[in-house]
C-alpha cells in the first residue's frame, strides 16, 4: 500500500523537469521533523536502535542549520507540540503538516522520512510545501548506502545542495 506521501513523491518526480521557483530567504519554515521507518528484518526482531535515533536527530539538526544558514526563519513548534507528539508521521498525515504550519504562521511546511530497508539500503526524502497554496515546491527522495552518520548526512546534503537550494533546474542539477 502506498502512502499519500509516496504518491506525492512519485507524482513530483514524474513531472517534467522545469526550473525551480526560487525560495524566499527570510520566509518562515515549520520544520516538523523527520520520521524513521524501519522495514528491515533487524528492526522487526530487535526494535529501535539508539544509534539510529541519534542519527535521526543529527540529520534533523543538519537540516535546521542549513535552512538557517540560507536565511530562513525556523518557527517555534511549541504551540503545536502536543499535536505533533500525537502525530505518528507528519510526512504522511493527510495535510496535518500544513494545518500545523498555518497555525504557526509559517510560510512553508517541511517534513521528511528516512526508511531503513537494511543496514546497507536506506531511503530518505524531504518535502517542502508552501502553506498558503499547499503547493509542493521542493521534494526529493534519495537512496543511500550504509547506515552510518556520514551516509545519512551525505544523503541529506545531497537533497539540500542538489534540489532544495539548487539554483538550476532539476534537469541541470542531474548533470
Amino acid at each position: 500500500m502506498k502512502t499519500p506521501f509516496a504518491v506525492a513523491v512519485m507524482a513530483f518526480l514524474a513531472a517534467p523537469a522545469l526550473a525551480l521557483d526560487p525560495l524566499e530567504p527570510g520566509a518562515s519554515v515549520a520544520f516538523l521533523g523527520l520520521h524513521f521507518i524501519d522495514t528491515s528484518t533487524e528492526g522487526a526482531y530487535n526494535g529501535v536502535r539508539e544509534d539510529e535515533v541519534a542519527r535521526l536527530a543529527l540529520l534533523e539538526d543538519a537540516v535546521r542549520a542549513r535552512f538557517v544558514a540560507e536565511g530562513f526563519e525556523l518557527v517555534d513548534l511549541a504551540p503545536v507540540a502536543e499535536e505533533l507528539e500525537r502525530t505518528l508521521n507528519p510526512a504522511s498525515c493527510n495535510g496535518c503538516d500544513l494545518r500545523m504550519a498555518e497555525r504557526l504562521g509559517a510560510d512553508y511546511a517541511l517534513v521528511g522520512e528516512v526508511q531503513k530497508v537494511s543496514n546497507l539500503i536506506l531511503s530518505m526524502n524531504l518535502a517542502l510545501r508552501e502553506v498558503g497554496t499547499e503547493r509542493l515546491v521542493r521534494m526529493l527522495a534519495v537512496d543511500i548506502r550504509g547506515n552510518t552518520d556520514e551516509s545519512w548526512l551525505r544523503g541529506g546534503r545531497y537533497i539540500l545542495d542538489r534540489h532544495v537550494f539548487a539554483e538550476e533546474s532539476p534537469e541541470a542539477a542531474q548533470d
